[in-house]
């Protein structure tokens, strides 16, 4: 990587860090494109070169923590030795509750706009290299699994859907249960998800 490239990578990690850093404390309604660029130290112009609108910011910062907390579960999960896909699975949705009961800030950021269209995007798309393709390590996963899924990718959908709404609702809220209650009804209702597109 040249010397502009690096530069330019730079004043792109320098505007995510400052708008996630804005969007968490102030919300991204009460934070405009001025307040990114002033606090980043950068001209207007420049967040206009990589991105559209704050919107486009806050979709691609979520896509992007998603994917770093994928990766870190994901490498956890390379040093586990677990190599069944149901408890992969698990131990990659355990992790990203851990991670996530630890950061409520990163939480509430992450799930109110969190939508499957944005997650998939994250899926196809890494951001940068640093980001994780969940979308490839999850085929891998199936691909390597000793069972064959109709529809994974329905299956992925549903299982995302379940945790994200009720682990949050759990970390935040303690609502139904606390986050280490809710974990084994989640694991078995996985379990039984997965069970269920097991052909």
């Amino acid at each position: 990587m040249g010397k502009a490239d690096q530069n330019k990578r730079l004043k792109m990690e320098n505007l995510l860090n400052t708008s996630f850093e804005l969007f968490t404390s102030q919300g991204i309604n009460k934070t405009s494109i001025s307040d990114i660029v002033n606090k980043a130290g950068v001209a207007k112009g420049t967040f206009y070169l990589y991105f559209k609108d704050k919107y486009d910011i806050r979709n691609r910062l979520i896509a992007h923590k998603s994917s770093q907390l994928f990766m870190q579960a994901y490498e956890a999960l390379q040093e586990s030795g677990i190599d069944v896909f149901e408890d992969r699975l698990i131990f990659i949705m355990d992790n990203v509750l851990d991670e996530l009961a630890a950061n409520k800030g990163l939480l509430a950021f992450i799930y109110k706009d969190l939508s499957w269209a944005v997650f998939k995007k994250a899926l196809i798309t890494p951001m940068g290299n640093d980001d994780v393709d969940f979308g490839e390590i999850y085929r891998k996963m199936v691909e390597e699994s000793d069972v064959k899924f109709s529809n994974p990718e329905v299956m992925l959908f549903l299982i995302i859907e379940l945790v994200g709404s009720t682990g949050y609702s759990s970390i935040m809220y303690n609502d139904p249960v606390p986050l280490e209650e809710l974990k084994p009804h989640l694991e078995q209702t996985v379990r039984g998800i997965i069970k269920q597109y097991t052909l």
